[in-house]
């Protein structure tokens, strides 16, 4: 593992470059590779203060105060990209050393730990102890559990005459500032933002004293580290798929597994086809080999879920 110091010098390797204001670091980076400014064949790192029209999936927006991190990767890519890219990305996220460190702390006072939720984001669902207290408390069964999200992973393509060349991977990661959602800017969907700096203060006052959160800077290294290390994960993936060998893949699963968030929890998927509302409700029970969410319902049957709103229900 490289030092701070070396991976710092392959951080301006990948082409770093960073700006006050971007109106969306996604946006801008696709723009300058479709229009030649950037070479498509090497990797580039944008980074921004704040972002005026920042993004998240399905167009929802993105907001974007100033203390947090906005950044995107390019990457080259030669094969179709899956669901499992989002799932892997995730994964190398939350191997992040200032993730792991948070999430040693956290567990040690027995709290939830950071982790990926299907399909994009990282985060954690409240602790059993307050699921426990609301049911205690005799209100109403499928009441919904709200995600703490710390960050959220938007993957758009890149092509070249109609044909995929890249990939950027878009990271908005909360680290002093947590926006303050409401009913409205949630866009409809059951999370509030939570920051690293919000992390930091659940901890033991003598934990917290002994310990900081990195400077962006150095979180723009463990993030570009992260990222290039999912897309390699990525590739040794598509290497071996034709060959019938599972090696990366079962591993992948294997840690994945540990760092589920909405493993064993109980759920209800809304999905719209031709504009009509389909419910099922049962249990998370992982990700399957093409990155899918699989749900046991309530008769026993497991479904493969491409897409669908997610909400945990008690």
């Amino acid at each position: 593992m490289p030092t701070l110091t070396s991976f710092s010098s392959r951080l301006s390797d990948l082409n770093h470059r960073h700006v006050a204001s971007s109106a969306s670091t996604n946006s801008e980076l696709i723009e300058a590779l479709q229009d030649r400014s950037l070479d498509i064949a090497t990797v580039h790192v944008l980074t921004a203060d704040t972002q005026s029209a920042g993004r998240g999936q399905h167009g929802r927006s993105w907001q974007s105060p100033r203390g947090n991190v906005y950044l995107s990767l390019y990457h080259p890519v030669h094969m179709p990209v899956s669901g499992l890219l989002s799932l892997i990305i995730g994964l190398e996220l939350a191997k992040m050393p200032v993730i792991q460190t948070l999430n040693e702390q956290l567990l040690a006072q027995g709290l939830m730990p950071i982790g990926v939720k299907w399909a994009n984001d990282l985060g954690f669902y409240p602790s059993q102890d307050v699921k426990h207290a609301l049911l205690d408390s005799g209100e109403a069964h499928q009441q919904t559990l709200p995600f703490q999200k710390l960050a959220g992973i938007l993957i758009e393509p890149v092509t070249k005459s109609g044909k995929l060349v890249g990939v950027v991977l878009g990271i908005g990661l909360n680290v002093q500032a947590a926006p303050k959602l409401t009913a409205q800017t949630s866009e409809g969907m059951s999370y509030q933002a939570i920051s690293l700096q919000d992390i930091h203060g659940l901890l033991h006052p003598e934990v917290a004293a002994a310990t900081s959160l990195p400077d962006l800077q150095t979180l723009y290294q463990q993030m570009s580290k992260a990222l290039m290390a999912a897309m390699t994960r990525f590739e040794h993936l598509g290497i071996e798929k034709p060959t019938g060998h599972t090696y990366y893949l079962d591993g992948f699963l294997q840690q994945f597994a540990a760092m589920d968030a909405l493993a064993g929890l109980r759920l209800r998927v809304t999905q719209d086809y031709n504009n009509k509302k389909q419910v099922m409700t049962g249990l998370a029970c992982g990700v399957d080999t093409h990155g899918c969410l699989q749900l046991q319902q309530d008769n026993g049957k497991i479904s493969t879920l491409f897409t669908g709103r997610i909400d945990v229900i008690y």
